[in-house]
């Protein structure tokens, strides 16, 4: 009977909750003479509870700004080999018709997906022929009806260059470490020098088509130059063989050579083939949206009784901090029986998540004092924070515990110890040089950091905890009638207040948190990704660079905030009010060139704001 009363008692606060917005109907059902029926089409909330003219300025992947005629140009050079394919080349041995050739050219990037190139061919064709009349290059073979045929030549031709992976994916901006591998369809006519001929058959020149695909990979992220791999076909009029010009309607009209080169491509100027600004459009979206309320029935008797009881309007606030270049972004399912989560990794995760999958391997190398960098690893499942945790001997979670870190020395003693005690190595991320000892994000793998230093984390305030709401309270923007609470304290509201992060959860907010998702309405969150302004990079438009870089952070932090929320079920019903905040104005400077200080790591956030309705007991 009390579960039934609850039921409707949440149903009687929508009703009271909304009653000062709209004029009550009321319609009384024979079938329902008991009850009285109530329904509203739409609930109006204050202006002020939402962002009316929201301002997104989205990057448009597909359409860039046009270069200069003189920028975006290339040379090349590649090497390998073909088989001549003619009317007679099954006559003799396949290997008698591989030749070696060469090719060397230079183009031109018009737009990220579309280049044109011109390229010079240098090769011979070896293979075979019926006929006995005289060509240069051509020779009999005892006991055979065929001869052997050899001819050189060179090839100028002119070709479209299509990139497919940006086709399809799209333009990944300057200096980005997305598209290192890239796949490209290239076709394109030119015209063929027969070097030789005694003019008794044929032409010394005829036209010639090619099409190639093409797979390039690039080194870094400016992607000046790549290794490129090509499977080629070059057709000809069906002359090399002596064919042409005889009297053979079964003849083959074309003659192939079908080649495989490998070679590589050096693009010119500052920024190499990823030089181009991308569209920008501005789109002001009204985010005022209304709120559905289902038909409600309810006794005349309760609803006098609810009605009385005031209804109170409040926020909830709290800040979700992340370690330097980590938004959780790629975090998706690595194990198949479980995945590593962001908010996990934030609330319990350690250090970097991954282990080395051959710990003989590792304890040679430690031995032997030699880099670990190239051994092989793999990712370690998060655990769910609201239990305890097997290894508990080192500090978990980000921002939890003041003064720990969450990165571990790779020296011979502590990397033995964790193994003894936790039963694997654990594993830093290496990308070269760059050796990050917590986790960060995929696409910010190759980014360089002022100091060595700065790729450990030995600082701690205990931000994510509710006993760092005294440093977030002094530092941070909060409303003077907002309730703040901690990352820990909401963490514990949606799953348990147990095990480990009930360490760093109060017992009467985490209570207060639950009182509001079980009992309240909520009608809006707000949800606010923040980066900071540290970027290191000094390349070619450098401030762009670094702005896309950290927006990109900010906005997938907040994504990654919301995807939480909305996967508990106190809060699915709400997914349609869940606002992000523009993030164009999410990014806050920070002179200091630590990204371990106070500053960076207060910046480095996420900022959530529930609005919510709730009856007063």
């Amino acid at each position: 009977m009390k579960g039934f009363q609850r039921k409707w008692r949440r149903l009687v606060l929508v009703l009271v909750g909304v009653m000062a917005a709209l004029p009550m109907q009321a319609q009384i059902d024979d079938k329902y003479k008991d009850y009285r029926e109530v329904y509203r089409d739409t609930v109006t909330m204050d202006p002020l509870d939402y962002v009316l003219l929201q301002k997104d300025t989205l990057v448009d992947p597909y359409r860039v700004v046009t270069n200069s005629f003189g920028k975006n140009w290339f040379v090349f050079g590649t090497g390998g080999a073909h088989t001549f394919r003619g009317d007679y080349s099954s006559l003799g041995p396949f290997k008698g018709t591989i030749s070696p050739d060469w090719s060397i050219g230079f183009g031109k990037w018009f737009m990220p997906w579309l280049a044109l190139k011109v390229e010079f061919l240098q090769s011979n064709s070896r293979g075979y022929t019926a006929y006995k009349t005289g060509h240069y290059g051509y020779e009999d073979v005892a006991g055979k009806d065929y001869r052997l045929m050899k001819t050189t030549w060179w090839d100028l031709g002119a070709s479209a260059m299509l990139n497919l992976t940006r086709m399809y994916y799209g333009y990944e901006g300057y200096g980005s470490r997305e598209h290192m591998n890239q796949w490209m369809l290239n076709g394109g006519i030119g015209g063929v020098h027969h070097m030789g001929y005694n003019h008794a058959y044929g032409s010394d020149n005829e036209l010639s088509g090619h099409v190639e695909l093409q797979y390039s990979r690039f080194f870094t992220p400016e992607k000046r130059v790549s290794l490129d791999i090509k499977a080629r076909a070059l057709v000809y009029q069906t002359n090399f063989d002596l064919e042409y010009g005889q009297v053979d309607a079964a003849a083959h009209k074309f003659d192939t050579n079908l080649g495989l080169h490998v070679g590589f491509t050096f693009y010119l100027g500052k920024k190499g083939t990823t030089g181009w600004n991308r569209v920008m459009t501005t789109v002001y979206r009204d985010t005022y949206r209304e709120r559905e309320i289902k038909v409600m029935k309810v006794k005349e008797e309760e609803a006098l009784i609810e009605r009385e009881k005031p209804i109170r309007n409040g926020t909830l606030t709290f800040f979700v901090f992340y370690p330097n270049n980590y938004s959780g972004r790629n975090d998706a399912p690595q194990i198949s029986t479980s995945s590593v989560n962001a908010i996990d990794y934030l609330a319990g995760g350690i250090f970097t998540q991954k282990q080395y999958a051959d710990a003989d391997k590792v304890a040679a190398r430690i031995l032997a004092g030699q880099s670990l960098n190239g051994l092989t690893t793999i990712d370690l499942p998060t655990e769910r924070a609201d239990r305890d945790f097997a290894v508990n001997y080192v500090p978990r979670g980000y921002e939890m515990l003041e003064g720990t870190p969450i990165s571990l020395s790779l020296d011979y003693d502590t990397m033995n110890e964790f193994r003894e005690k936790s039963g694997y190595y654990y594993a830093p991320i290496f990308d070269g040089m760059n050796v990050w000892k917590y986790r960060i994000d995929d696409a910010t793998l190759g980014q360089h950091l002022l100091s060595s230093a700065n790729y450990q984390e030995t600082n701690s305030y205990g931000l994510n905890a509710h006993a760092g709401l005294g440093t977030v309270t002094r530092f941070m923007e909060v409303g003077e009638d907002d309730e703040l609470v901690s990352f820990a304290d909401v963490y514990a509201a949606l799953n348990a207040n147990e095990g480990y992060v009930s360490q760093f959860t109060d017992e009467a907010a985490v209570a207060h948190v639950r009182k509001i998702l079980n009992k309240g309405i909520v009608v809006l969150i707000q949800v606010e990704g923040l980066a900071t302004s540290q970027d290191n990079y000094s390349g070619a438009d450098a401030n762009r660079v670094g702005t896309e870089r950290n927006a990109a952070l900010a906005e997938n932090r907040a994504n990654t905030v919301i995807s939480w929320l909305t996967g508990h079920k106190e809060l699915k019903d709400v997914k349609s009010q869940i606002y992000l905040v523009n993030n164009q104005d999410g990014i806050r400077t920070v002179n200091d060139p630590s990204t371990r200080g106070l500053n960076a790591k207060l910046n480095r956030c996420v900022k959530v704001r529930i609005r919510y309705m709730i009856q007063e007991d």
